[in-house]
Order: structure tokens, then C-alpha cells, then sequence
């Protein structure tokens, strides 16, 4: 088999630094629940990793092959994610007052959404394990991206979905081959469900950073953000912020970037976005807690927010700390405002996660947190194409 560059060497506890072998596959730490991630030799890295490399390369994410965990080009299950386009939004930037904003457009990934980035760095290693099947719960895009991988790769798939999850999300699942259950309740009680149906039938579950490679996928956007601002940091990014894992990933390119010497130590200011209707990393980031206390009832219409507890609470806080960043909610009403002033504006057709985004943007230049010579990147997650069935009583007839 081909070789990749991959310098990836183990898995370490993001909580109590322990270190676990990548000879066979991991899940969370089992002796206090917390996430591994993954850690590569940075020395060795930075040999063929640099500047002018990079621009020789595919066009997708896998170009980042030494800090990304699939050691065989065989085993890369990709639909041509990543490489999505990072611009000025010159409108939006007179509206509301900074001179340079830019949005990561990532409703240009297959099956419309960021989650294409973390399914295919997942489903890849999966492959490269020799598993043949995989579960997990999913508030919509994520069930897409995954249903749609694992038909690449020939797995057997199953998704847990809450019933409310966009309509979008259930057909793509059903189309791409998936077993789709969908369970009353929130993505929690999928959860648990998906826990059940990986006992039960020899299944891995690939939940949200309770495995350690989706991380890696969504930490792309990282590297291409700073590889399409020529190489320099901005002074914001504004993130909506579900699970965590982007958040948490795009940091996480930041310090792997910074120790190999491709930046400085300059960092931007991180800022995490929830939903109004489902805040508990705002909740308890605002109370100084170390960790965050799960919602009972979430709601909002951004299905990929509505999440009510986050497996990498401590990380994400750690990251808005060190950062001197915040976080702060976003109420449906102000998402819609996002949304439409998106696509009036901008010609960009955003999910509502997108709209909570800009919304903050707004609200947070309006507060100070964000001057107007910051350099400022805010994340579309997706597309409101997948979102229809929820938007179509916001606008008039």
C-alpha cells in the first residue's frame, strides 16, 4: 500500500495528558470519560509541511496529509471536501463598520455542510482499522455527511436522529443507504440510543469528540483559513458552536501551525455562539465554571445548536480563556435577521447557524468586543437549502 506523510504518532487525554496507543481503535479515555486527541511528530512535519508545498498539492483537505491520521492513501475515503473559498464580504463590512470581515464558506463541502470534513477524516481511519460498521446520533448534517461516506467506503451505517431533525437530512440519509431510526426526544436521547445499537450489534460509534479523529477533519479549517489570509492570524473568529468540535479543532491547527514555526504566537480572539434556546457552554463560561451543566429542554431552530451538552466543555473553555475570547447567545429571531441580511448583502444563502454568527458579529461590534481595524472570520457551517422546511415561516408569501 501507498504511503501517506502522515506523521501521527499517538492519542493524549485532553484532560489528564495520559497517552494511549493507535494500534487499535479509541474511543474517550476510559478511565475518566474525557476526549483523546491526536498528536503527530512536529519535527518530522515540517520537512515537507511549509508554504510552498501546500501549493503544489490537491485540492482538498487531505493536501494537510502530515497532520492528519490515515497513514495509507487507500484508505482515504474522500468526496472532494474541504478547499472551500474564504472572502471579503465588502457589504457587510460597510453595514455594520470593520474593514476586513471574512466568511469561510462551508456549504460548499459535500452534502452541504462542515460535517463532510469530520466524516471523512473518521470513516477514513475506520476503514484503515478494518471496522465494517458504524453508529452515531446526529441532530441532521453530521447523519448526512457520515450516511453519505459510508456508502463510499461500503460500511454499515446507523443513525439515531432526533424526529424534529430537518427533512433534508432524513432523505439524504435514507438515499445514501443509512439505517435511519429516528428517536423522541434531542440529540442526547440519540445518543443514548446510538450507545444501545454499537453494544448491540458490534457497531463503532463515532459521536461527536467521543472519538478522536472527527477533530482532526474539522481542524482544516483551520489551516486553510490561515493559508488564505496568506499566512497571518486574524484578530477574531466567530464560531456556532454546537458540539464543539470545530471550535476545538480550528485551535487546534492554530498551535500545531505556531510550534512548527508557520506563525507567531499570535492568536485570534475565539468566539463561541450558541443559541439562545440551548446555551450551556455560554451558561457556564459566563458562571467561570470548569464545566458545563446540560440542558433539560433545547430549542431552536438551528438543529446543528441544539445540542445540550458538550463532551469537550473543559477544552472550549480552556480555548475562550487563553484566547481572551467569549461567548455569547443568539435567539432564532436574530439567526432569521442573520440569514436574510446574508443573503440580501452577501448573495449567501446561509444555514441558520450562519446567521447566528453574523448576528454576534453584529452585537459584539456594537459592544466593543470587535474594533473596527479587527480582521475579523466569521463560519457558515452550511446551507439553507437544508434548512427549508424550517425556514419557509419566516418569510412572506
Amino acid at each position: 500500500m501507498n504511503k501517506t506523510k502522515s506523521t501521527f504518532e499517538f492519542l493524549e487525554c485532553s484532560y489528564s495528558e495520559e497517552t494511549f496507543s493507535i494500534d487499535k481503535p479509541q474511543r474517550l479515555n476510559p478511565k475518566n470519560g474525557k476526549p483523546l486527541l491526536a498528536r503527530y511528530n512536529l519535527d518530522k512535519a515540517i520537512k515537507t509541511f511549509n508554504k510552498d508545498s501546500l501549493k503544489q498539492r490537491r485540492r482538498d483537505m487531505w493536501k494537510f496529509e502530515e497532520l492528519l491520521p490515515v497513514f495509507h492513501y487507500e484508505n482515504i475515503v474522500s468526496l472532494g471536501e474541504g478547499d472551500t473559498p474564504l472572502f471579503n464580504l465588502r457589504n457587510l463590512e460597510k453595514y455594520i463598520g470593520i474593514d476586513e470581515l471574512f466568511i469561510k464558506d462551508e456549504s460548499n463541502n459535500p452534502t452541504g455542510s462542515f460535517k463532510a470534513r469530520g466524516l471523512s477524516a473518521a470513516i477514513s481511519k475506520v476503514k484503515e482499522y478494518g471496522i465494517k460498521g458504524i453508529v452515531m446520533p446526529s441532530a441532521g448534517n453530521a447523519a448526512g455527511a457520515m450516511s453519505a461516506y459510508a456508502a463510499k467506503s461500503n460500511l454499515e451505517a446507523k443513525v439515531f436522529m432526533p424526529k424534529d431533525a430537518p427533512i433534508a437530512n432524513k432523505i439524504e440519509c435514507k438515499a445514501f443507504g443509512a439505517d435511519l431510526n429516528l428517536v423522541d426526544g434531542f440529540i442526547s436521547d440519540a445518543g443514548v440510543e446510538s450507545a444501545k445499537a454499537a453494544d448491540k450489534y458490534n457497531l463503532f460509534d463515532i459521536s461527536t469528540l467521543k472519538e478522536p479523529y472527527r477533530v482532526e477533519g474539522k481542524k482544516t479549517m483551520g489551516f486553510e483559513i490561515i493559508e488564505q489570509l496568506n499566512w497571518k492570524v486574524p484578530d477574531v473568529i466567530v464560531y456556532p458552536t454546537g458540539g464543539g468540535t470545530g471550535i476545538v479543532g480550528i485551535w487546534k491547527a492554530l498551535e500545531e501551525l505556531e510550534t512548527m514555526g508557520l506563525i507567531d504566537d499570535k492568536k485570534p480572539r475565539m468566539v463561541c455562539v450558541q443559541a439562545e434556546g440551548c446555551a450551556p457552554l455560554v451558561d457556564s463560561f459566563e458562571k467561570g465554571e470548569r464545566f458545563a451543566k446540560p440542558i433539560k429542554n433545547p430549542s431552536t431552530i438551528a438543529a446543528g445548536m441544539r445540542v445540550p451538552m458538550a463532551v469537550g466543555d473543559f477544552i472550549i473553555f480552556d480555548i475562550l480563556r487563553k484566547s481572551n475570547g467569549t461567548a455569547l447567545r443568539i435567539s432564532d429571531k436574530e439567526m432569521i435577521e442573520g440569514v436574510k441580511l446574508f443573503s440580501k448583502k452577501e448573495g449567501i444563502f446561509c444555514a441558520p447557524e450562519g446567521g447566528a454568527v453574523l448576528s454576534a458579529t453584529i452585537k459584539l461590534k456594537d459592544q466593543g468586543f470587535i474594533n473596527t481595524s479587527d480582521k475579523v472570520v466569521i463560519l457558515n457551517t452550511g446551507s439553507a437549502y437544508k434548512y427549508l422546511d424550517s425556514l419557509q415561516d419566516y418569510w412572506d408569501d
